[in-house]
């Protein structure tokens, strides 16, 4: 498993668990959790990853990414 098949499968499986504990706001709830717990490498390379197509992500775990983009756009 290369290293972004490895954050895919970790920003799903956050998705998942977020969505079921606040299922009012699961993907900014991922989103929060993606910024505060991985490293700005990480963020790089996942939000990479969704420019690229994103494909495997799922539609929670990808509303969070684009969040995460949308923050380090405005932050530029």
């Amino acid at each position: 498993m290369s290293t972004t098949d490895h954050l895919v499968y970790m920003a799903n499986q956050i998705a998942r668990e977020l969505a079921s504990q606040c299922p009012d706001r699961p993907v900014a709830a991922t989103r929060d959790h993606i910024r505060q717990f991985w490293d700005p490498r990480m963020r790089r390379m996942i939000v990479a990853y969704l420019n690229r197509g994103g494909e495997h992500l799922s539609d929670t775990a990808r509303g969070a990414v684009r969040l995460l983009r949308e923050n380090a756009e405005r932050a530029d």
